[in-house]
């Protein structure tokens, strides 16, 4: 695996502890905002939201430029926006900023999956792809529990602080780590050709999954430090800890998935998504134990994270050589159920289950994303029978495709 795949994940690191972090920070920044847990929650969705609107306009914006310069130019504008964040501690200021940074996040992830999957063979690109998303679980095993125990003794402004110099020292190792100079292939690309590489009936279908599947963790996820101190009883202090199992299962899940992803994506998603479909209803009735709601979470994020290799493999091997700008809706597709999945999470918390409540919202996220699955394996068969095998040795289909089961 090329050195420059571990650099992405540890910009991924970096400023992924910014996308997850709020989750151990929501009920101390409600309090020092004056707003309402559900409110506070609004912040991860906007996030999202920001990330949903830059994935693909920056990536058709970036087209033709340098792509370690607007790689660094992105992290730039990330730590501005977390400095200021830091600065003017308001609710709606914040709200702003949270878009803002989100579309520099969604601008980077554009350009570092792309990256990732063109310096690798076909066949190894759900490795490659789960090494740059490594970084997103160790934010969640080292970044979001640091970041937890930061704001206990320095309020949640020092997280903030901390992730803008994360994400700077970040920009400095993509500065000198990825080779000048324009993508050798930026020539080729094409706004009419990169349009057409979407219109392919299973590949929203594949879209649709990866909002679903990252919607089953992060409803649980955006509200899982509230969920362990209002309703489980955990002392303040033993959060981050229960965050920190939480990235560890998902590290684990993430690795599993990465080793599978590649053969047999549909098998990955559907083991995937029905143990955290069984895992998250299971959270709802334990939320008050802690002995049954910590090991929950951990298999949850296992569960959850192992198929995220799997969808990035399905979008790409759908997309074959033409992927600048389906990546990147890809990148949107993970946000819109980020955005979403907090946002009903909240309905519920404010309505008669209340916190303990969210499982059974991730419940539902995870079998909706059983079903996308599943009709995504019946198209690719359909297609497979309506279209000749192309030989063995084709150049021009990408490897993955045919070893989708």
């Amino acid at each position: 695996m090329p050195f420059i795949a571990y650099v992405l994940g540890f910009g991924a690191f970096a400023q992924g502890t910014s996308e997850f972090m709020l989750s151990g920070l929501l009920p101390s920044m409600a309090g020092d905002l004056d707003v309402s847990l559900s409110e506070a929650g609004l912040l991860v969705s906007a996030f999202a939201a920001g990330m949903v609107a830059g994935a693909p306009l920056l990536a058709l914006a970036t087209l033709r430029l340098p792509r370690r310069e607007a790689l660094v130019g992105f992290q730039a504008v990330f730590v501005a926006g977390h400095v200021a964040a830091a600065l003017v501690p308001h609710f709606g200021f914040l709200m702003v900023l949270r878009v803002v940074t989100g579309m520099a996040y969604a601008g980077f992830w554009a350009l570092a999956s792309v990256a990732a999957v063109s310096l690798v063979s076909a066949d190894r690109r759900g490795k490659a792809m789960s090494v740059v998303m490594s970084g997103l679980s160790l934010s969640m095993i080292l970044g979001v529990p640091a970041g937890a125990l930061l704001a206990q003794h320095a309020d949640w402004r020092g997280t903030f602080w901390a992730v803008a110099v994360m994400t700077a020292l970040s920009a400095v190792t993509v500065l000198f780590a990825l080779p000048a100079g324009r993508d050798t292939t930026a020539e080729r690309l094409r706004l009419r050709v990169e349009l057409r590489s979407l219109a392919v009936p299973r590949l929203w279908v594949a879209y649709a999954t990866t909002s679903l599947t990252v919607s089953t963790t992060i409803a649980v996820f955006s509200y899982l430090g509230a969920l362990l101190q209002d309703v489980t009883g955990l002392s303040e202090r033993l959060v981050p800890v229960v965050l920190g199992l939480y990235g560890v299962g998902a590290l684990v899940g993430l690795t599993v998935g990465g080793r599978s992803a590649d053969r047999a994506p549909f098998g990955v998603l559907v083991t995937g998504m029905g143990t955290a479909a069984v895992v998250a209803a299971a959270i709802t009735p334990a939320a008050s134990i802690p002995s049954l709601v910590i090991p929950l979470t951990v298999l949850l994020a296992a569960g959850g994270f192992a198929t995220n290799p799997a969808v990035n493999t399905r979008v790409f091997g759908i997309l074959g050589e033409t992927r600048t700008l389906g990546g990147a809706m890809n990148i949107a597709a993970f946000n819109v159920g980020i955005t979403v999945a907090p946002w009903v999470s909240g309905l519920v918390i404010d309505a008669a289950p209340g916190l303990s409540g969210i499982g059974w919202v991730g419940a539902a996220f995870a079998l909706a994303a059983v079903a996308s699955t599943l009709l995504d394996r019946r198209l690719t068969h359909r297609d497979r029978r309506a279209t000749p095998a192309p030989a063995p040795d084709d150049p021009a289909v990408p490897r993955s495709t045919t070893t989708s089961r």
